[in-house]
């Protein structure tokens, strides 16, 4: 009750230089108008006062941000029921104008109230008791016991406005200062996008720092086992993980250049593309995977975006055969064909019974996020088990946008 009523009070306070400026203007357009000594003409400088406020709610979008904390502070509502942020829309600016003209209508009573009704009230209630006060202009009926009863009426009466205003007030603040349609689209675009981009982090740190880890897992293994027996390849082993490790160090600066990029920062080096394709194979072929690839077609030329993701599927997908399949024969196909990019990649499953699914354990994360890329370009990616070989296949659009689907039977789409 006490927080409501400073919030009323704070919305008398708010109404003052509007009534201010419309006690000036009225003598100026009636004769012999007077707001400051005629009770009638404050009236009508009160009433004039309130569109003057709701233009200024109109004007002023920022108005509502600072209506909303107040209404927070003081009358208790939810901020989740609440809007954030400046009314931008004309709908939302409406809305704040309405609740603004009945703040300061509520308060504004209420201050008057507050400031005249507890000063009679003293007096009702001491008028039987105190004798200079019985030569008033009062009844005689109020100097007996009618006197105190009407001052704690009217003292009531204030409360009672109070409270009623004060909970109006905030059975209508989530309906007038809560978030417009408009709004709400804002904020679900707003989460989108931030999901969006944790999901493009995601993608990148998976891709480049997984191939990475996987690749010096299977150097290190070897070299380990053939430390006392072949000393020459535990050399060339380690010397990979050495190279394997800076390219990952350089691949995750690019990956923090994004966000670098999101805070305004400058960015970091750019993405690899498929320019960098030998220095994947040859990092791959390093860590025991033999590598057969083939090149149909000229992928140099291909757009920058196009040949950003399509290095990170080929580097996602001899990532797969790393941890899955470990050191088998891997090979890779790129051609460019009826105005796609086709990926394959395809690896020996070990132990795999023909015609059933491989296991991939780990959640398939990366599996996913190639889907992603692909569909992010308007193409499409599959993979699957067939007669003991993992097929990993992905059709990139090299120009404009529009969803393929690319099915069959035995495979498995995302």
């Amino acid at each position: 009750m006490g927080r409501r009523w400073v919030h009323l009070v704070l919305g008398g306070a708010l109404l003052m230089p509007f009534f201010l400026l419309t006690s000036v203007v009225v003598p100026l357009l009636a004769d012999g108008a007077n707001p400051f000594l005629d009770v009638g003409w404050q009236f009508v400088a009160f009433g004039g006062a309130l569109p003057l406020a709701a233009l200024a709610a109109l004007l002023f979008p920022l108005l509502r941000p600072l209506e909303v904390a107040a209404v927070r502070s003081l009358c208790g509502v939810p901020a989740e029921r609440l809007a954030e942020g400046p009314a931008v829309s004309w709908a939302a600016r409406r809305r704040t104008a309405l609740w603004f003209v009945a703040h300061l209508l509520a308060g504004g009573i209420v201050s008057g109230m507050t400031l005249s009704a507890p000063p009679a009230a003293v007096v009702l209630l001491l008028l039987p008791f105190a004798d200079p006060l019985r030569h008033t202009s009062l009844p005689d009926a109020f100097h007996g016991v009618l006197g105190p009863l009407a001052g704690l009426a009217l003292l009531a009466l204030v409360v009672g406005t109070a409270w009623g205003a004060g909970a109006l007030l905030g059975r209508a603040a989530p309906v007038l200062l809560g978030p417009t349609p408009a709004d709400r689209l804002a904020a679900a675009e707003l989460r989108a996008a931030e999901l969006a981009s944790r999901n493009r982090l995601a993608r990148e740190l998976h891709d480049a720092v997984g191939h990475a880890l996987s690749a010096v897992t299977l150097q290190a293994g070897a070299a380990r086992r053939v430390l006392d027996t072949d000393p020459e390849f535990a050399r060339r082993a380690l010397a990979a993980i050495e190279e394997t490790t800076r390219d990952a160090v350089a691949e995750l600066d690019t990956v923090l250049g994004l966000l670098r990029e999101e805070d305004g920062s400058d960015p970091a080096a750019p993405a690899p593309t498929l320019d960098g394709l030998e220095a994947l194979l040859g990092r791959t072929r390093a860590a025991g995977v033999p590598v057969e690839a083939t090149v149909e077609g000229p992928c140099a030329g291909l757009a920058p975006v196009v040949s950003r993701e399509a290095y990170r599927i080929v580097q996602e997908g001899l990532s797969n055969a790393l941890r899955h399949a470990g050191p088998v024969p891997v090979r890779l196909h790129l051609g460019v064909r009826e105005g796609e990019l086709l990926i394959r990649v395809e690896n020996p499953v070990a132990g795999a019974v023909a015609g059933a699914a491989a296991a991939r354990p780990g959640g398939g994360r990366g599996l996913r996020g190639i889907a992603e890329r692909a569909r992010l370009l308007g193409g499409a990616a599959t993979a699957a088990e067939r007669d003991g070989v993992w097929r990993l296949t992905a059709r990139l659009p090299l120009t404009g946008a529009g969803t393929r689907a690319v099915t069959g039977a035995g495979t498995e789409e995302w």
